[in-house]
């Protein structure tokens, strides 16, 4: 049974539960491998109620809890102050074969950051979560806890109360280059990830969305400020069969608690 099964009994079955999740969130970029893990996770945790999806375009939609926000302009003065949510992720995905409904989700590029992030905290975002993959390694030490770039200098500069990056590793695309020496490249750069630190390795979108709905439902109530969640971290408690405790540490603390894994049989 998937998550999103899990999710639409849940929301038949647990009253209680729903009743429970009073905050909302949006997400935006809800395609994609690890956008719709993302979304999927964020239901079938019955924190969130409603849990909203950016959409380009009218979307029906049957599933319990989820609701649509269909935008036709990202400009911060197009319905000032309108709330939407208080907390939002935006995840940046690659392109995958969509059907329909992923289709009519919204598909953030790294180029729309800024934009989106000042869209957001006009129609009442205070809690922002960016979800960033990159390649294995692809990363200096400095950029993994750090701002990576003016883009990401100027949303923090914005004043959202809580702003998080999550840089986790992602796998290479599939897609074949047309230029031999392109093919060499990547060959290369291939046989060189196996070389990468296990804690640098890519993760499963469906324990990266894990992570994410953590720190989404502990942020609000943590410390303000911006952080970054550096790949080593996503790894950490991609390990754990419970990473609250991680998260709850990382939070408080800005430092992840060394873990011990179980050794294998040889």
């Amino acid at each position: 049974m998937t998550l999103l099964n899990h999710a639409l009994r849940a929301g038949r079955t647990s009253p209680r539960a729903a009743a429970a999740a009073s905050r909302a969130a949006l997400v935006v970029g809800g395609g994609g491998a690890l956008g719709s893990a993302v979304l999927e996770s964020m239901l079938a945790s019955r924190r969130f109620a409603p849990v909203k999806v950016l959409a380009t375009r009218a979307l029906t939609t049957a599933m319990h809890g989820l609701e649509p926000v269909v935008v036709e302009s990202l400009d911060p003065s197009v319905a000032e102050g309108a709330l939407i949510a208080d907390l939002a992720v935006i995840v940046f995905d690659r392109e995958r074969h969509a059907n329909g409904r992923e289709l009519a989700f919204a598909r953030p590029q790294p180029h729309d950051l800024l934009p989106l992030a000042r869209w957001l905290i006009a129609h009442g975002v205070k809690h922002l979560i960016v979800v960033l993959p990159h390649a294995p390694a692809g990363l200096p030490d400095a950029l993994k806890i750090g701002l990576a770039n003016l883009d990401e200098q100027a949303v923090a500069a914005l004043g959202f109360e809580h702003l998080v990056f999550v840089r986790s590793a992602q796998k290479p695309g599939a897609a074949r280059a047309a230029q031999w020496l392109q093919r060499l490249a990547d060959g290369v750069l291939a046989q060189m990830q196996m070389m990468v630190a296990a804690s640098n390795q890519p993760v499963r979108a469906r324990k990266v969305a894990q992570f994410v709905v953590e720190v989404a439902a502990r942020l609000p109530g943590s410390a303000g400020g911006t952080r970054v969640a550096p790949p080593e971290l996503v790894w950490q408690a991609a390990q754990l069969a419970d990473a609250r405790p991680l998260v709850d540490a990382w939070l408080a603390h800005g430092e992840a608690p060394a873990i011990v894994l179980p050794r294998r049989a040889l």
